[in-house]
């Protein structure tokens, strides 16, 4: 998803980042029911390839609810409701910020598991809680909604129109999700200004925001060449031409994820180059 920029980001930006410190104030019951309604939300099996969008959207609704947020579900595509939430500002004219989550998280195995990947248990020594989609991405979604609901309850309220969005199928490309939702007259009737999407985990206590954009490019590379025989070698065959490019690619890819390791950049600052598949050969005699 791009996310659309106004020249007065730092307008937008700025005040939002003050009201998360706000609603970070908590007390520590308030910090338990928090921790307990995002514990229900992760034992909604909502794991690919068949995600129970129906059970997280009826959740996603009361907390809605709850917190005093106007509710509409939207579907582009049959079977996956897109649920929109809406904080109305004080001067709805003004650029909108829109709360970005996805609600599908990626299949487990549970035998590898320590915990039940549905259990959302949580060790009370370390404060860590063991489920499927704790970090990617249902705890940025209920981030939204705590923060909210912290926010409305000491009195705030907001200049501008506030969205939260959860949408399906982000895991398998999001093309009947947000996709078909930024090519709706939906979204446009919301005069985006700014996107907060998903990011990286915090280890710590500060809200960390990225600005940066990552667009996926998957590269195919055909190589050419002498097949080669059981009985004789070939200079330029097609695997050697085929690895000159796997090698150059191996380098660079060492590159970036020096800089990782060394800690001069993190995870989200390099690009992330990963191999995905090999086909090499045709089932002859000669190959």
């Amino acid at each position: 998803m791009r996310i659309p920029l106004m020249a007065g980001l730092t307008k937008i930006l700025l005040p939002l980042l003050l009201l998360l410190s706000v609603a970070a104030a908590s007390s520590p019951s308030s910090d338990a029911e928090a921790v307990s309604r995002f514990q229900e939300y992760l034992r909604i099996d909502t794991a690919q390839p068949t995600p129970d969008y129906a059970a997280a959207v009826a959740f996603l609704r009361d907390q809605a609810a709850a917190v005093g947020l106007e509710a509409r579900t939207l579907e582009f595509a049959a079977g996956k409701p897109l649920l929109l939430l809406r904080w109305p500002g004080r001067r709805p004219s003004l650029p909108s910020i829109l709360l970005n989550s996805h609600t599908d998280v990626v299949p487990s195995e549970p035998k590898k598991w320590e915990h039940a990947p549905l259990s959302a248990t949580l060790d009370e020594a370390s404060g860590r809680i063991y489920a499927r989609g704790s970090q990617d991405m249902k705890c940025v979604g209920m981030q939204y909604l705590e923060a909210i609901r912290r926010l409305r309850n000491a009195g705030f309220v907001p200049d501008r129109n506030i969205y939260v969005i959860f949408v399906p199928d982000e895991e398998i490309g999001g093309h009947e999700g947000v996709e078909l939702f930024v090519a709706s007259k939906e979204f446009k009737e919301l005069n985006v200004g700014l996107v907060l999407d998903e990011g990286l985990a915090s280890p710590r206590e500060e809200y960390r925001v990225f600005y940066a954009e990552r667009s996926p490019w998957w590269l195919t590379i055909k190589a050419k060449g002498a097949p080669g025989h059981g009985a004789k070698l070939y200079d330029g065959s097609a695997m050697e031409n085929l690895m000159k490019s796997v090698e150059a690619l191996r380098r660079f890819r060492t590159a970036q994820f020096d800089l990782v390791k060394s800690e001069e950049k993190a995870e989200g600052d390099v690009v992330s180059v990963n191999f995905a598949y090999l086909k090499a050969g045709t089932p002859t005699p000669t190959v």
